[in-house]
């Protein structure tokens, strides 16, 4: 469904990304984690085509997408999720939705996707008219979930969806990831809290210092000692 073939990204002389190659599978929930720094957002902003690749390719369904804009990106379904959540304060809930419509383009969408995303997150059907500024973090993050599937996405990035979350909103948010992915979506997802995001994946990678150092099954890196010990904590292997 997507493929990094060689990517590498520059800012200001220096180099975030450094010829990762990876390959994520039709349906499939990729995790990527790392330490702060390593990467990880870079190749998301990379995939979405916010930042420019410096080196390689994006590949969407066998299709090179480098040199093409963000939206047209967005309007061939992959659509980004991102860190901060962004919503547009001054809008409301549906307002917020409404926009989340236009990365869709020519493949349209309308009262299916919204009916989908209220069932998804029924608190924001019911603040459907409040302005997006005054929801709570959690419910925050929801909307964006929710703007980005308007755009009827085939890939869906997400960048830290934990970050600044209380714990049971936390899991609220993953469940609902889980659901989207057991439904056929297919997801790339970016998160520091490198547990969660690996009871989550089916797959995932480590990005150091730009460069990616491993991949494998979830479960399987989750039981490596030397991950537990760097990026679970000690013992986390054998809790």
């Amino acid at each position: 469904m997507l493929k990094f073939h060689d990517l590498s990204v520059s800012y200001n002389g220096i180099q975030a990304l450094r010829q990762v190659s990876l390959d994520v599978a039709k349906g499939q929930m990729f995790a990527l984690i790392g330490s702060n720094g390593a990467g990880k957002s870079t190749l998301l902003n990379a995939a979405s085509g916010i930042v420019p690749a410096t080196h390689g390719q994006v590949i969407l369904e066998g299709v090179s997408i480098e040199g093409w804009p963000a939206h047209q990106r967005a309007r061939a379904g992959l659509i980004q999720v991102p860190e901060g959540r962004r919503v547009i304060a001054p809008l409301s809930v549906a307002e917020n939705l409404e926009l989340g419509k236009q990365a869709a383009g020519e493949r349209g969408s309308g009262q299916r996707e919204l009916d989908h995303v209220f069932d998804l997150f029924p608190v924001l059907a019911q603040r459907r008219k409040q302005l997006s500024g005054t929801l709570s973090g959690g419910q925050q993050q929801m909307l964006a979930i929710g703007r980005a599937l308007m755009g009827r996405p085939k890939v869906l990035l997400l960048d830290e969806p934990s970050l600044g979350l209380a714990p049971v909103v936390v899991q609220e948010v993953f469940k609902a990831l889980a659901r989207l992915n057991s439904a056929g979506l297919t997801v790339l997802l970016v998160e520091q809290n490198a547990r969660l995001a690996l009871q989550t994946a089916d797959v995932a990678a480590v990005l150091e210092q730009g460069r990616m150092v491993r991949r494998g099954a979830a479960a399987e890196l989750a039981e490596d000692p030397a991950i537990a010990d760097h990026y679970l904590g000690r013992g986390a292997a054998s809790a």
